[in-house]
């Protein structure tokens, strides 16, 4: 593999970077100077390699299915952590032996998402970018939030273990079990600010259905406990257009979609996909007013040119970036159809 002439930055997407920019060097790694290219083989380099990279794997305490890597910054490079280390940060390479398809564009596909919910959405997100190895294989990066300055544990649940599932108990699926009416119900017990946190928890169910993500299950939502020992909703992670990757079978991870009980709309019965309607009365059931629905509905619902303006400027394949482009769209589209009248 060839190593890319880089054009923008690969932590903001900034035009006019061959390598990561002061605000990317400053979000990511607290304005020490990384470089792009890490200083070690990508996984399939040679067996010695990938035994140390599953060595590795095995002291990462976040679950999902991609292969994930521990990393610590040590001065100005970042290393592979060791046994009884605590990384400071997640590597993603390209799946060794892959089981998805189109399997090279995870890592940019991920990073494209992740910025795009930041910079066009204002959705608090994990600090994130891509990274390459020393044969300009690509690999995904993100900062851990759940690690604070003095490199300590941050109380962190998440929404599987706080609705009380497990593989052991509930089976394979149980990540994805219920609906994310069940999310809200949960975020009632435990969050304080609720009013707050549940606008938060809305937007990103709006973001994942516009942008295709399939994996947004119970474990991918997480509450966070602060200082003064009250819980938050966690920043957003693993945001990625799984459709790429996966045919999509549902338009959501949790089986029962957005609501409880079996419920549905009239729109939904109608069309067979959720719309505008369908996103007005999810808000309604979780306690949103309805202007801060509405105000909530319209920033995105409008075709928004800082999306394809980032997807070009993304590490996609050219003809992935039409593809990601065409599944926005079609969405868009969706999202606009109502059987009522839009307030």
């Amino acid at each position: 593999m060839n190593f890319p002439d880089l054009k923008y930055c690969p932590g903001s997407l900034a035009q006019g970077f061959a390598t990561y920019s002061p605000t990317a060097l400053r979000r990511m790694f607290d304005g020490k100077k990384v470089n792009h290219l890490l200083d070690f083989e990508a996984l399939d380099e040679n067996e010695d390699v990938a035994e140390q990279f599953r060595q590795n794997s095995k002291i990462i305490s976040v679950s999902g299915a991609q292969f994930k890597q521990s990393l610590l910054l040590e001065k100005n490079k970042l290393r592979l952590t060791r046994s009884g280390e605590h990384g400071q940060f997640i590597l993603k390479p390209i799946p060794f032996r892959p089981p998805f398809a189109k399997a090279g564009e995870l890592p940019a596909n991920e990073h494209l998402t992740m910025q795009l919910a930041k910079q066009v959405f204002g959705i608090a997100t994990a600090e994130n970018a891509l990274i390459f190895f020393k044969n300009g294989s690509p690999a995904y990066i993100t900062r851990r939030f759940d690690i604070n300055a003095s490199g300590c544990k941050i109380a962190q649940e998440d929404f599987a273990s706080l609705s009380g599932l497990s593989k052991e108990k509930d089976g394979n699926q149980y990540r994805n079990s219920g609906c994310y009416e069940d999310i809200a119900d949960v975020m009632k017990k435990y969050v304080a600010a609720y009013p707050v946190e549940i606008e938060k928890f809305y937007e990103q169910i709006l973001f994942n259905y516009l942008f295709s993500n399939g994996d947004a299950h119970l474990k991918n939502f997480s509450l966070q406990q602060t200082s003064a020992g009250d819980y938050l909703l966690s920043p957003a992670y693993d945001l990625i257009d799984t459709s790429i990757h996966i045919p999509a079978d549902s338009f959501f991870a949790l089986e029962n979609g957005l609501f409880s009980n079996g419920y549905e709309t009239e729109s939904f019965k109608q069309l067979g996909f959720y719309a505008w309607d369908d996103f007005f009365e999810f808000g309604i059931r979780i306690g949103l007013l309805e202007n801060r629905i509405v105000r909530l509905l319209n920033k995105y619902r409008t075709e928004n040119p800082k999306v394809s303006e980032l997807i070009d400027r993304s590490f996609l394949s050219p003809q992935i970036q039409v593809l990601y482009k065409r599944h926005y769209l079609d969405r868009l589209k969706m999202l606009n159809n109502s059987f009522r009248k839009k307030i």
